[in-house]
C-alpha cells in the first residue's frame, strides 16, 4: 500500500482532519513516522485503528476506555474477559442514560400533556420548571 499523507487518511476513513490531530495529540492515534520531505506518512495500521476508534466513538466508548482497549490490543495482552469487563461497564452505562431519557420522556410528555397551548400567560411547562 502506498503511504497516506493526512488527508488521505481522512478521505479512507471519513474522519475529520482535525480530529485526527485531536486524536494524535491526546495518543489515541500514534504519530506516524515521517517520510524524508518531512510529510506524515500514515498506512494500513493507521486507517484501521482509526476506523476502530471512529466505530467505538459510534458506540459511545470515552475517548479513556478506547485507550484502555487499545492499551490491551497494543500490548498484546488482551484477553477476552479484560475486553468484556471494558464492554460490560459501558453499556451499564448506557443503560443508566437510556433510563434517564426515558424518565425525562415521561416528565416532558405529562407536562406537555397538560399544556393548554392557549395565547394565555399560564402555561403547565413554565409552572413545571418552576416547581422544580
Amino acid at each position: 500500500m502506498k503511504p497516506l499523507r493526512r488527508v488521505d487518511l481522512a478521505r479512507a476513513t471519513g474522519c475529520n482532519l482535525e480530529t485526527i490531530r485531536y486524536y494524535e495529540t491526546v495518543g489515541i492515534m500514534p504519530d506516524p513516522p515521517r517520510s524524508a520531505k518531512g510529510y506524515r506518512s500514515y498506512d494500513e495500521t493507521h486507517v484501521r485503528r482509526l476506523k476502530f476508534v471512529m466505530r467505538s466513538r459510534d458506540l459511545g466508548f470515552s475517548l479513556e476506555e478506547i485507550r484502555e482497549l487499545m492499551g490491551l490490543v497494543d500490548n498484546r495482552t488482551q484477553t477476552c474477559a479484560e475486553v468484556q469487563a471494558v464492554a460490560e461497564s459501558h453499556l451499564k452505562d448506557v443503560q443508566a442514560k437510556i433510563a434517564d431519557l426515558a424518565r425525562i420522556e415521561r416528565v416532558l410528555s405529562e407536562t406537555v400533556a397538560r399544556c393548554t397551548g392557549d395565547a394565555a400567560p399560564d402555561c403547565a411547562v413554565i409552572d413545571a420548571l418552576l416547581e422544580a
